[in-house]
């Protein structure tokens, strides 16, 4: 059986489809080996949110592509949602391709490329399969290969999105909204916690608050919680991303606060503050909301870390809008934070709006407001010095000899800082107590004291 590899590009939520393409491959017999050792079929899953991921995948498609006229690799698949978002046109712009993959299809994937292989020298066959209904959604059941180290692990609880930002093109990639069943979500995380190696769930969809809205009438998402927080299994930290400003309930609050698994660390997007800009997004909330929650969410969970994630340069940002922006930033002092440049996606409402922002404008703003960031986080991550804190061991730190990289449940894997630990008998996957002794630009560094 031939070999097979895959590229993940994107946000967990596509690293998650990866493993569900590469888990039926496995299932189906294929050898699973990295990409950097050229296998047979290279398997590329694409992002295509904005035009940055978009490039970047095609830059990666046309590398694969060399690779494959060189004849290190034999057949070149790319899958997600840039075949979703181009369908047939993607075969016929990137003929380097013998198979493209939309983001319903994935449960095909191994069928679909072994038919591929077999009909390799066929001139007609079919190098395109992007269904146009999107209702995949994976279960338990479903085939997948962790690819993430073996502590840690993504549960998808959704997919798809109904909120149409004015921005957005998920609904356009993945569909409206629908959860998976409460049953199925617990009995994937007691799939994954057996051997007792998994530390850390890390529950994810493109908007987590709003989950069961659809299956039970109303969110569901802190039963899911509790259910979740009761199983005794080698899960300490239960982590919730993705969070939507709009649709929190005080349940969600108080189970957040009230569940020692839970993180208390929250993804919260709120994309802008201004009013205007707020209502030109479509995002179904008032700045006197967004503070409302922010202030109830820091009075009812101690400890509280607070990533959002915030839109620059939108169509008709005023000056003023932007000074409110920084204002707000000033004052919230947001612990984590991550900052976009306004894309121009064609297909979105937001495209056509006019007051389009300059790119150099756009990107004067983003600079000025992470300076301002950086030094709200350099003072935040100040604050620990001396203190000491739990910290998960993620990998060894090949910089340094007898070092480690690790997080504290106020850092999601791959997305925030690390904490530079070192001492002896450190195990990679395990918990340590750890005493900070000094503070980088977003990382903390520290010594454990067991």
């Amino acid at each position: 059986m031939p070999t097979a590899g895959i590229t993940s590009l994107g946000c967990p939520r596509n690293l998650l489809d990866s493993e569900i393409m590469i888990g039926s491959l496995k299932n189906a017999g294929f050898k699973i080996i990295a990409v950097e050792k050229n296998p047979d079929i290279c398997v590329i899953n694409t992002c295509a949110f904005i035009e940055a991921a978009r490039q970047e995948a095609i830059d990666i498609i046309l590398e694969a592509g060399q690779l494959k006229k060189e004849g290190k690799i034999k057949y070149l698949v790319i899958c997600g949602c840039l075949p979703q978002m181009y369908k047939e046109k993607l075969s016929k712009e990137l003929p380097e391709a013998d198979l493209v993959i939309g983001t319903s299809d994935f449960p095909e994937a191994a069928r679909l490329i072994k038919e591929m292989i077999d009909h390799s020298q066929v001139k007609e066959r079919s190098r395109s399969t992007v269904s146009g209904h999107l209702n995949y959604l994976y279960d338990d059941k479903s085939p997948r290969m962790v690819l993430t180290p073996r502590h840690y692990a993504y549960v998808k609880i959704s997919e798809g999105c109904s909120n149409f930002c004015s921005y957005c093109i998920i609904s356009r990639l993945r569909g409206s909204f629908r959860s998976r069943s409460i049953g199925s979500i617990l009995r994937e995380v007691r799939n994954l916690s057996k051997g007792k190696g998994l530390k850390e769930i890390n529950l994810i969809g493109q908007d987590t608050t709003l989950f069961g809205i659809d299956r039970y009438g109303k969110s569901a998402l802190p039963v899911l919680l509790r259910r979740i927080c009761e199983s005794r299994d080698s899960v300490k930290w239960i982590r919730v991303m993705y969070t939507h400003p709009a649709h929190y309930t005080n349940d969600l609050i108080s189970t957040i606060r009230d569940e020692k698994k839970i993180c208390k660390y929250l993804d919260l997007p709120i994309q802008h503050i201004s009013d205007s800009v707020l209502k030109r997004m479509n995002r179904k909330i008032q700045k006197k909301d967004i503070v409302e929650l922010i202030e109830n969410l820091r009075k009812n969970i101690p400890g509280l870390v607070l990533r959002t994630s915030i839109i620059v340069g939108f169509p008709g940002e005023t000056d003023k809008d932007f000074q409110e922006l920084m204002v707000f930033v000033r004052k919230m002092k947001f612990e984590r934070l991550g900052a976009f440049i306004y894309s121009r996606e064609e297909g979105t409402r937001a495209a056509a709006f006019e007051s389009q922002v300059p790119q150099d404008l756009k990107k004067e703003r983003f600079d000025g407001l992470m300076r301002l960031q950086q030094d709200i986080s350099f003072q935040a991550l100040r604050s620990f010095l001396g203190k000491t804190v739990d910290v998960l061991i993620d990998e060894k730190d090949e910089t340094r000899k007898g070092g480690f990289l690790g997080r504290t449940q106020g850092d999601a894997p791959e997305v925030d800082g690390a904490v530079y630990v070192s001492g002896k008998n450190i195990e990679v996957g395990q918990f340590y107590k750890v005493k900070i002794t000094d503070t980088l630009e977003y990382d903390l560094v520290g010594k454990v004291t067991r």
